[in-house]
């Protein structure tokens, strides 16, 4: 079910290079179907989107949007225990988030030249939420708190119906607590064209986030440009680094939570401890007997799971870095020393009783987090993805004319002589 391995530097390299075979290239049918339905959007409207409802969802609504009372009606089929935790979860994420949030400023200097920037919540943000089974109420928790803590002016949720044409409420619950403005009942490459480019009901944002299968991940990819994008999204992924502190039963239990999401996750231990390796593929096995995907585990631990016995834990940080997980886990008697070191991850998880699945749903981190090694250069989703800067500068007569010379030379050294005399008309004048 899964490989072990003896990993020096070369070996684990490999297998970075290995796991980069589960991104490949879009399916050349996949960009052209994609690219047909946002030109049919486009053109077409909300009667190109519910035509594509029927043909991709199997029901079309009257109306696009759900209005607020449908919404809260819908939602009181939820488990109210699942309501209370959803609203603890919330409360955690939202004052994560708060930290973040930056300030406009204004920088005043004795001479009386003033510059700053000015920091603005987007006008209107799009979020993509999937339905059936792989709806998630905590994906909405973890895109919309974030926009709203930017003071984004209005939050356009889209959800595909299932085919009894009713939204699942558990994400109808999460749009409530968290603060959804609007919502709309539509999926597909169609619900993100009709973000983009705005239809007779669906406003046009400025922004789309949020998880989806092949076809939205190739709306996004194609739209950007026309509307920004959070990221395009591989599959899960989770590295554990360990020493023999750890107790196998955890690591086990650990690497099947990310295991479980699809067969291309990837799931990997690197530890230099021969017996910790050994106890954790024991119960690997044991474990995995009581799960409901078990299957979906055993293929993605098959293909892209190793257990790799490293020559010391030096080497296991190098190869952290290296491969740029998406979750990184550190079971180790002291987690802080490490964690200084840990420069490539999209969120670090430190010590024996900090698990993926509490960053998951429950800490107040982000769980939207860069994949397929893009942490060496993307940070997980944040305030700052729903805001966007202005600079500003002021200067009086005075000092324009102190810095004349020194602009006009640079202008006239780059050849843009039109910069240059929109500064020389001033000093001559």
């Amino acid at each position: 079910m899964i490989r072990v391995v003896k990993g020096d530097r070369d070996t684990c390299l490999s297998f970075i290079e290995e796991l980069k075979t589960r991104v490949g290239e879009t399916e050349k049918s996949v960009e052209e179907t994609v690219s047909d339905i946002l030109k049919k959007v486009k053109s077409g409207g909300d009667e190109a989107v519910k035509a594509y409802s029927r043909k991709f969802d199997g029901w079309t609504p009257e109306t696009l949007e759900l209005s607020r009372t449908e919404m809260k009606e819908l939602s009181k089929d939820c488990d109210p225990s699942f309501l209370e935790s959803l609203r603890r979860a919330a409360a955690n994420i939202r004052e994560f988030h708060a930290r973040q949030k930056q300030q406009s400023r204004i920088d005043p200097m004795g001479n009386g030249v003033i510059t700053g920037q000015r920091v603005r919540g987007l006008h209107r943000v799009g979020v993509y939420v999937p339905g059936g089974t792989a709806g998630y109420p905590s994906s909405v928790l973890m895109n919309v708190i974030p926009a709203q803590v930017a003071e984004v002016g209005e939050i356009i949720m889209v959800t595909p119906p299932g085919r009894t044409g009713k939204p699942d409420p558990n994400i109808l619950a999460a749009a409530l607590v968290a603060g959804v403005d609007r919502v709309f009942l539509m999926g597909g490459a169609q619900a993100v064209a009709a973000l983009a480019y705005g239809t007779e009901s669906v406003p046009k944002v400025d922004k789309i986030v949020g998880p989806g299968n092949i076809f939205v991940a190739t709306a996004k990819k194609q739209l950007y440009g026309v509307v920004d994008i959070d990221m395009i999204a591989g599959p899960s992924e989770i590295l554990i680094v360990a020493d023999d502190s750890a107790n196998p039963e955890y690591l086990a239990a650990d690497l099947m939570s990310q295991a479980e999401h699809d067969r291309l996750a990837s799931a990997i231990l690197i530890t230099n401890s021969e017996q910790l390796a050994a106890e954790t593929v024991k119960a690997l096995y044991r474990q995995v007997e009581t799960l409901s995907r078990k299957e979906i585990i055993e293929a993605s631990l098959d293909r892209f799971g190793a257990v790799i016995v490293c020559e010391s834990m030096e080497q296991a940080v190098e190869f952290a870095n290296d491969l740029a997980p998406e979750h990184l886990e550190v079971c180790c008697q002291d987690p802080f020393e490490y964690l200084g070191r840990l420069d490539n991850a999209g969120s670090v998880f430190l010590g024996h009783y900090s698990p993926e699945p509490l960053g998951d749903y429950f800490a107040g981190a982000n769980h939207v987090l860069p994949t397929g090694g893009t942490a060496r250069f993307f940070s997980p989703l944040s305030v700052d993805d729903f805001i966007k800067k202005s600079s500003f500068i002021y200067y009086p007569k005075e000092e324009l004319l102190k810095a004349a010379d020194d602009i006009i030379r640079l202008a006239e050294t780059e050849e843009l002589t039109a910069h240059a005399n929109s500064i020389r008309v001033r000093k001559e004048l």
